[in-house]
């Protein structure tokens, strides 16, 4: 199974592991709500890890150019369900980026509170418009959210990719470890986190990002 679950000492582990690229499509995000919510109710704290090399390379890419108008429209709805439910959960999110984080894959990660990534020759972007692709509001939103200000048409309009030690300086990531530290770090991490009073946490983490959320949340078919 692409994405499992394990729950140990009050922290939850989403760990996503396809053997491959770690891609995206409606199935796989659907799995993932699933799991998300029930580490929500079973932990006090949720780390979400990739597999070695990867965290995710996006969307399917193979999958899109097969699939009709209805099925694109709830692949961008749902990932925009998703990013809301990662970004507004109440429980602190670790994301363990262990390699590459592109376009879906970089906005799962910026929804994360706490983001450790792993030194090494990992790209990270939102490469839409290299794609030909419009950015959905959900990845603009949480862009803007998470992503320097000033270096927002760089990394998104013009699909500027950069590495490990580049996404700390631009906001993508909190914090760079080697690769065999990032799930021990990502854990000792949501530790700490689960310690804090989590209705305090929840509460406050909410009213900082409502504004954002509620822009995702009124879109259709993710425009």
């Amino acid at each position: 199974m692409s994405i499992t679950l394990n729950v140990a000492d009050d922290i939850a582990q989403i760990t996503l592991d396809d053997g491959k690229a770690n891609a995206i499509n409606p199935a796989w995000l659907d799995s993932f709500m699933e799991v998300f919510a029930e580490a929500e109710k079973a932990s006090k704290a949720i780390v979400i890890a990739g597999r070695e090399g990867v965290f995710s390379g996006g969307f399917n890419l193979k999958w899109m150019p097969t699939a009709s108008a209805e099925e694109l429209g709830y692949l961008l709805d749902t990932a925009g369900k998703l990013v809301c439910q990662v970004y507004g959960s109440e429980r602190p999110v670790v994301g363990a980026c262990t390699g590459h984080a592109i376009a879906m894959g970089q906005f799962l990660l910026l929804s994360c509170d706490t983001r450790i990534g792993a030194a090494g020759d990992f790209k990270f972007g939102a490469n839409e418009t290299m794609n030909g692709m419009n950015l959905p509001v959900f990845a603009q939103e949480i862009a803007k959210a998470r992503l320097d200000p000033a270096l927002i048409t760089k990394l998104v309009i013009q699909s500027y990719m950069y590495g490990p030690d580049e996404a700390v300086e631009f906001g993508a990531l909190d914090m760079v470890v080697e690769p065999d530290q990032v799930i021990a770090t990502a854990t000792s991490v949501a530790k700490q986190l689960a310690q804090l009073p989590g209705g305090a946490y929840g509460w406050n983490k909410k009213a900082m990002r409502q504004a954002t959320l509620d822009r995702i949340a009124v879109t259709k078919n993710g425009y």
